[in-house]
Order: C-alpha cells, then sequence, then structure tokens
C-alpha cells in the first residue's frame, strides 16, 4: 500500500510541472511588443486581443497582424 501511494505521488510529481504553465498559443503571425507577455487572447471577426501579464490589452488586425489598439486596464475604485 505504501508502494502504491509512492507510486502516485511519483507519478504526479513527474506530470503537474508541466501542465502548470503551459505556453500560449497564440495565432501564427501575431507579433507581441519587447517585453510583453501574453496572459490570454480572443479572436474576433477581424482582430485578435492579447491580454498581457501587466494588464494591457493589446488589438491587433486578425490578417495582418498589424497593432490596432493598446487599452490599459485600470484598476477598481
Amino acid at each position: 500500500m505504501i508502494a502504491g501511494l509512492a507510486a502516485v505521488v511519483w507519478i504526479l510529481a513527474l506530470r503537474l510541472p508541466a501542465a502548470v504553465s503551459p505556453a500560449l498559443p497564440l495565432p501564427p503571425g501575431l507579433a507581441l511588443p519587447a517585453g510583453a507577455e501574453p496572459f490570454a487572447f480572443t479572436r474576433g471577426r477581424d482582430w485578435v486581443a492579447v491580454v498581457t501579464a501587466t494588464d494591457e490589452i493589446l488589438i491587433f488586425d486578425a490578417i495582418t497582424g498589424a497593432l490596432r489598439q493598446r487599452v490599459d486596464i485600470a484598476p477598481a475604485p
């Protein structure tokens, strides 16, 4: 029983570090500004929005990948 428990703990220890922080799969051709770390993204009909780790929304053209707009997220009052 102890060996079974040790095996389960060992398997979890091997699997969890890879599952904790997977790389965010951004669309191909999308170049973020230097130092911007993606946190989340969503797609619209002709745009792609990327939320960065510094609470900024970057809106890109879905076809050309050109940056359209930057929006700073203000803290709640």
